[in-house]
């Protein structure tokens, strides 16, 4: 009985179509979603940090694995050592269309917070704002990213913290470089 059931389910299903019902159409891609494109595939990533005011800035080394889903967003996992500890992250961005401004997320496996950002582009240049804990004091700040392409083959990231003074303050600069 159970059988006959779900059969009769899914020619409903199945016949909806047929019944004069169109299909909703998808969204188009945009031309940001085709700036975003530029960010895919294999990259070789290397990054200075401050992690104490007055210090060296901390170096290290990583990769970055950026793939398409579908023609809209783009995923993107980093994974590096940051003063022997292993790090992992993974950010989406896309365009939505409704709010006329790039979308997408933030999040790794050393903090519990996701950052949910916003943003523009400017030619070559993303710049992405979110709220997330400043790396030297834990409080949660005003944050920026700015991701330029240089050329087809490099990428620099700079990461910002609103500070007191309205100020944006660098604290890490991310350098990517496609692999061949």
């Amino acid at each position: 009985m159970r059988k006959f059931a779900v059969a009769g389910v899914v020619a409903v299903v199945l016949a909806l179509p047929s019944v004069g019902a169109e299909p909703p159409k998808p969204p188009v891609p945009q031309k940001e979603h085709e700036w975003l494109k530029q960010l895919e595939g294999q990259w070789e990533v290397e990054s200075e940090g401050v992690v104490e005011p007055g210090k060296p800035p901390v170096k290290c080394k990583g990769t970055e694995a950026a793939r398409a889903l579908g023609g809209f967003w783009l995923v993107s996992e980093m994974k590096g050592t940051f003063m022997d500890v292993p790090v992992t992250g993974v950010m989406t961005l896309g365009f939505d269309s409704q709010k006329k401004k790039v979308v997408g997320t933030w999040v790794c496996s050393v903090c519990d917070f996701l950052c949910k950002y916003e943003g523009t582009l400017d030619g070559q240049t993303l710049t992405l704002e979110t709220e997330g804990p400043n790396p030297a004091t834990g409080k949660l700040v005003r944050m920026r990213d700015v991701i330029e392409l240089k050329d087809k083959d490099t990428k620099v990231m700079t990461s910002s913290v609103l500070g007191d003074d309205g100020k944006w303050v660098p604290f890490m600069t991310m350098t990517g470089k496609r692999k061949k």
